[in-house]
């Protein structure tokens, strides 16, 4: 699995309601998708704040990553980055959820395939466990079922909007071999009837396309599955 990176929301609600104005401001204007060419004085016109405020509110998102600009003679050269599309996604897909006045949940499908046995050691680590009875209310089989999503832009779109939800968080350890990261996981339901959790790593050998799902029971056998065989996954986002 990739390197999931929560994106910083400002804490202060004035602060958040400038950052928001001015980067969705530069979405509608297509800097999600391209690089685009803009005064500061354009982009004041644009937003209705004034010139340095304007000019101070482009260096604060640039520092805080949101997005990658250069200044010329012309203008700035502005494209909103990775964490920015993240920091505006997480708005949207909160919005969303509140106005279907119901629990937010991502539909996927996926191919079983036999893992590297990774899933059955780090769950039977004991500081782990305790973690996920105590945050997703069961006690896990030793093992994950993993699933490769064979459509890669359904995989992309799906991890995008995991990485802009915070998940369960479930916290790293140390112990006198080595460190264990953290681990982010979201509640799912397999094939509309078997409780489980998608659970993401901080460091993982799998890629992006890859599933790893751990339940209370051993799904291989109660589903009755082989590698190969296709299963519907639900995940939830709260």
């Amino acid at each position: 699995m990739g390197k999931d990176k929560a994106v910083k929301t400002p804490t202060n609600n004035r602060e958040f309601s400038k950052d928001f104005l001015l980067l969705c401001r530069l979405a509608e204007m297509g800097a999600c998708r391209n690089t685009i060419k803009i005064s500061t004085t354009a982009l004041a016109k644009e937003t209705g704040l004034s010139q340095q405020s304007t000019s101070r509110r482009l260096i604060s998102l640039e520092r805080k990553g949101l997005i990658q600009r250069a200044v010329t003679k012309e203008g700035s050269l502005i494209r909103i980055s990775r964490d920015g599309e993240e920091y505006l996604r997480r708005i949207y897909l909160c919005l969303r959820s509140i106005f279907e006045e119901k629990p937010f949940s991502i539909k996927v499908e996926g191919k079983v395939f036999s893992g590297l046995g990774e899933g059955a050691y780090y769950v039977s680590k004991e500081p782990y466990r305790k973690q996920f009875i105590e945050k997703l209310g069961f006690d896990p089989y030793p093992g994950t079922l993993n699933l490769k999503i064979t459509d890669d832009r359904e995989s992309i779109k799906l991890r995008t909007e995991l990485d802009a939800y915070p998940g369960i968080k479930i916290e790293g350890f140390k112990n006198k071999d080595r460190t264990y990261g953290p681990v982010k996981c979201f509640h799912a339901i397999l094939d509309g009837r078997e409780r489980g959790a998608v659970v993401f790593a901080f460091r993982s050998h799998y890629g992006r396309d890859v599933l790893e799902i751990i339940s209370p029971i051993c799904l291989r056998e109660r589903l009755k599955l082989k590698d190969g065989d296709k299963v519907s996954v639900e995940i939830f986002l709260y």
